[in-house]
């Protein structure tokens, strides 16, 4: 299933809380603009704990992260073409940044997402937008 193909809102249930969001674990997932790959993921007991997610195929033309057998295992992907990645945006005081070396990562096939630690890649916390 294609990211434009995807559902405009669906449920996500993380095997751990995001850092910073204990103790949600269930989050809803609503594109905002499929065009620029802009998503909201907000917790579906506290409608005020979101995050703004981007496909990063929409913004960083060469990112290719790698997960590691521990990831692959915990979120129980079966094929690359499962996996979902996005990573996550925020707005600073230089401009919009995304954290490339943490992606949220969802097995399209369960909703079962973590938000992982890309141990090993040189990719930055905080990566500034054009």
């Amino acid at each position: 299933m294609s990211d434009a193909a995807a559902p405009a809102a669906s449920v996500l249930s993380f095997i751990a809380p995001p850092p910073g969001l204990a103790p949600h674990t269930a989050f809803s997932l609503e594109t905002i603009d499929a065009t620029g790959g802009l998503h909201a993921m907000t917790a579906v007991d506290d409608p005020d704990t979101r995050l703004y997610l981007v496909d990063p195929a929409a913004v960083v033309s060469d990112y290719a992260p790698v997960l590691s057998d521990a990831h692959v295992d915990a979120l129980a992907l079966t094929e690359p073409a499962e996996a979902r990645v996005f990573v996550v945006a925020r707005m600073t005081d230089e401009g919009i940044g995304v954290n490339l070396l943490a992606p949220v990562v969802v097995n399209r096939r369960t909703g079962v997402a973590a938000q992982v630690i890309l141990e090993g890649q040189d990719l930055p916390v905080r990566a500034l937008l054009g």
